[in-house]
């Protein structure tokens, strides 16, 4: 069981294990009609009627409940957290990020999903699939009190035509990753694996910096919009190329982005200048990088860095063709279908071979995970894997020691709670020169969105001592109301995908889909309080499965039971799964840390 730890100053503890407030935050705003915000189980009325479309959602904040536990609170908050218009992309149709990646699958889902939260009990749990809460039944106090199942299609029919046609009949949703998993937190999410991504290729190329280098890229939506804030955190300078100027201005009110500009004799002058003073600066380019990428080419324009972000995955929701504006390609998108798809495809073509000519130009090029290697490839761009992926070039060793995206989120809504969890990250790992720089940097950098959240990059044993060491905080009181904690599926052992997180595996176990299988069932088994698997997140309909798991710290001994065993086991999955394909630090890894590798072991 999680011992506890001494690095943390106690306070007297309550009885139910955190501390009351003088009550939270309710999630109703004042307002009327669309703009006013549900309140669980009880809906707010228009002209009398209960409201089932669109309306402004915040999660509750502070140490009152409205469900019968803090985990099914947690959940409803976080569901809540998704849909804040400070975090989601487009909350009013329920797409949290990555084009159509969604929290529910429509807004009279969303309010059973509220109305079944509030009132489930600490011996049952939901069921809901893609999006739409489908049942609840008796399991244990140790069970998940929500078990999610996104997207999934059988491999045969496993394709975008076959997955619209389902959707367009209200049969299916795209849950991306953490949209449908209710474990987003706006681009913080993703911006310190980008800062990690980018600090490897500056220790690979450029004698451990950027200064003075240019990151070219294209996307500024939920997960691109990471891009510039993670370039200039390694103090270097950031181009990138976004078709919508509503993203650009929402990088630039959440400080993730310096400047922005729709001319490219401009925006070149911009990065020019700080290149020759060696400043960090992100400058964002409102155009398309069907065309605007060509033309810098064209220009001879030397980038040092060179990838994308765009949401390539979805060439028909999530890619914009060139010569479209937004608002043209959402009518050609309506209207006809087949020839956007057919200029989409024929756009990331094109775009493919810029990004190319660049990196024959010289320029380190990489592909980030978004599938625009093979949709070129199809498309006719025949070396379009010349450019390399980033897991297999510069994240994989992190996989190896069961390193990723880890996170937590404050639910009393308080920034000091959350600035106490920064505190403790540095006191329980101050030998970790590399996590304390990331801390600081949050600290000074990141906006918050929605609830106070943190991503960190944990391992094997660093996660489970975080995670005990924050449920006695909650237990004494230091932190006002309970935490949750959760992970991108993009983490060591959780995912299949043979474009991104396990392409080019040492033994060529690259599409093999078992191993996120075996994590959900596994953190199941351990006790997480919501655990969900999901189809295509990152790379599109029938190119990956994952899983993803959250936890919650309500400072109570069964919540330390469970954190030890699920932030134990989940991570550690990881190293056994890249231990099992041959890799030398994964079986060192498991080693150090007791994990149980029966192909390993000896008889005696």
């Amino acid at each position: 069981m999680c011992r506890p730890s001494p690095a943390i100053a106690r306070s007297p503890e309550t009885s139910s294990g955190w501390r009351r407030g003088s009550g939270r935050e309710s999630s109703i705003q004042k307002g009327e009609g669309r703009d006013a915000a549900i309140f669980p189980g009880e809906p707010t009325l228009q002209g009398g009627n209960p409201v089932t479309g669109a309306r402004t959602v915040r999660a509750p904040r502070g140490p009152e409940k409205s469900c019968r536990g803090w985990i099914q609170e947690a959940a409803l908050r976080m569901l809540m957290n998704n849909l804040d218009p400070d975090v989601a992309e487009r909350p009013e149709d329920l797409v949290v990020y990555g084009g159509t990646g969604k929290a529910a699958r429509d807004w009279a889902s969303f309010d059973a999903i509220c109305r079944t939260l509030t009132r489930l009990g600490d011996e049952e749990t939901l069921l809901v699939q893609s999006g739409k809460p489908v049942g609840v039944f008796a399991t244990h106090p140790d069970a998940p009190r929500v078990l999610i199942a996104n997207s999934n299609l059988v491999g045969r029919w496993a394709t975008w035509e076959v997955f619209h046609e389902l959707e367009r009949r209200g049969l299916i949703m795209f849950g991306q990753m953490t949209a449908g998993s209710w474990i987003y937190i706006g681009t913080q999410g993703i911006l310190q694996g980008t800062y990690e991504t980018f600090g490897a290729v500056a220790r690979r190329h450029f004698g451990g910096t950027l200064r003075g280098r240019i990151v070219l890229t294209g996307g500024l939506g939920g997960m691109g919009g990471a891009q510039p804030l993670a370039a200039t955190m390694n103090e270097g300078i950031c181009l990138a190329i976004e078709v919508d100027p509503a993203r650009v201005e929402r990088r630039l009110s959440t400080r993730y982005l310096d400047r922005s500009t729709s001319s490219i004799e401009e925006a070149l002058r911009w990065c020019d200048e700080a290149r020759r003073n060696g400043a960090a600066l992100s400058v964002g380019l409102v155009g398309n990088c069907a065309t605007v990428l060509p033309e810098l080419a064209r220009r001879g324009f030397a980038p040092d860095v060179v990838t994308d972000q765009t949401s390539a995955h979805d060439p028909l929701h999530g890619y914009i063709p060139a010569e479209l504006t937004v608002a043209q390609a959402a009518e050609l998108r309506r209207r006809d279908p087949q020839d956007y798809l057919r200029r989409s495809i024929a756009s990331i073509a094109a775009h493919v071979q810029a990004l190319l000519q660049l990196q024959r130009g010289g320029a380190v090029a990489f592909d980030y995970g978004n599938n625009i290697r093979a949709t070129a490839r199809d498309a006719g761009v025949a070396n379009a894997f010349a450019i390399p992926g980033f897991v297999p070039e510069y994240i994989r060793p992190l996989f190896c020691e069961g390193k990723g995206p880890f996170r937590w989120v404050t639910l009393s809504g308080e920034p000091k709670d959350l600035h106490r969890t920064d505190r403790l990250v540095l006191e329980l790992f101050p030998e970790n020169e590399h996590v304390g720089r990331w801390i600081r940097l949050a600290q000074q950098r990141v906006a918050f969105q929605g609830l106070p959240a943190r991503i960190c990059w944990l391992g094997q044993g660093e996660r489970a001592r975080f995670g005990c060491a924050l449920n006695d905080l909650v237990k004494s009181g230091d932190i006002s109301a309970p935490v949750v904690i959760g992970r991108d599926h993009l983490d060591a052992g959780s995912v299949a995908s043979p474009f991104r997180e396990t392409e080019g595996m040492a033994d060529g176990s690259d599409a093999i889909a078992d191993w996120p299988i075996l994590n959900a069932l596994l953190n199941a088994a351990s006790g997480a309080a919501w655990v969900s698997f999901h189809h295509g997140g990152g790379v599109g309909i029938g190119n990956s499965l994952h899983a993803g798991q959250v936890s919650v710290a309500d400072g109570s001994a069964g919540a330390g039971r469970r954190l030890e065993r699920v932030l134990t086991n989940d991570p550690g999955i990881g190293v056994a799964r890249h231990a099992d394909a041959g890799y030398p630090a994964a079986l060192a890894a498991a080693r150090r840390h007791g994990i149980q590798l029966p192909m390993h072991q000896s008889d005696d």
